[in-house]
């Protein structure tokens, strides 16, 4: 018989509870560095980085409904103070309910690839959700990607590259749950490395436009 799963409301964010842009230190109690996690699936990422930065205050925002039950739950059980959980389709939350400047790391581990070419305007990456991803990012904030789709990849890499101006690649560092060999440590992660998929991952962090040249020079 499966487990009863608890929704922990201390965890779990309503969306019909909010009327406006999030107030980070209401939700979380206190003032401290926010990182949203896009796609939290079961919560294995949060679960661990929660743990391992509890310094950290972690968002995940989630659209399937049992996983977000999931996560909610184990995060829940595991009394993690740190994590709040929403259910929500992020293209939409992100415009109306995040601030400007006030997230430090976007975690986006895995997003659907909507493989059939007349699904790709589903993607979540794409040009106008990056625009929102930057609104959102305080400067020298970061964008985290890892995905196991070869295409999209070669998609992800070029919605980045069209910011240039005000993206900087860095290093993607593993995570805090990744073993060796991985980079993330999500059931999703290591399910395809056991399918002998490659793992194409990319980090990117947001800094000053560069200004255009003058027309005068």
């Amino acid at each position: 018989m499966a487990r009863l799963l608890k929704d922990y409301t201390s965890i779990s964010l309503k969306p019909e509870n909010l009327q406006d842009k999030i107030d980070f230190k209401y939700i979380f109690g206190r003032s401290a560095p926010v990182h949203i996690e896009v796609g939290s699936g079961k919560g294995t990422f949060l679960l661990n980085q929660a743990q391992a930065e509890p310094q950290i205050n972690f968002l995940g925002i989630e659209w399937a409904n049992k996983y977000y039950r999931h996560a909610v739950d184990r995060i829940g059980r595991w009394e993690i103070k740190n994590v709040r959980i929403i259910r929500a389709d992020a293209a939409k939350f992100l415009p109306e309910f995040v601030p400007d400047d006030s997230v430090d790391c976007f975690h986006i581990y895995f997003p659907d690839p909507w493989p059939k070419k007349r699904h790709h305007k589903r993607r979540l990456i794409s040009h106008q959700n990056l625009e929102q991803l930057l609104r959102c990012l305080k400067q020298e904030g970061i964008i985290k990607i890892a995905t196991d789709h070869a295409e999209y990849f070669q998609q992800i890499e070029a919605v980045l590259a069209a910011k240039e101006n005000c993206l900087e690649e860095i290093n993607f560092l593993p995570t805090s749950g990744a073993d060796t060999g991985e980079w993330v440590g999500t059931n999703f992660e290591r399910k395809y490395i056991k399918e002998n998929r490659p793992v194409y991952t990319v980090a990117v962090k947001k800094i000053s436009p560069i200004p255009l040249p003058s027309s005068d020079s």
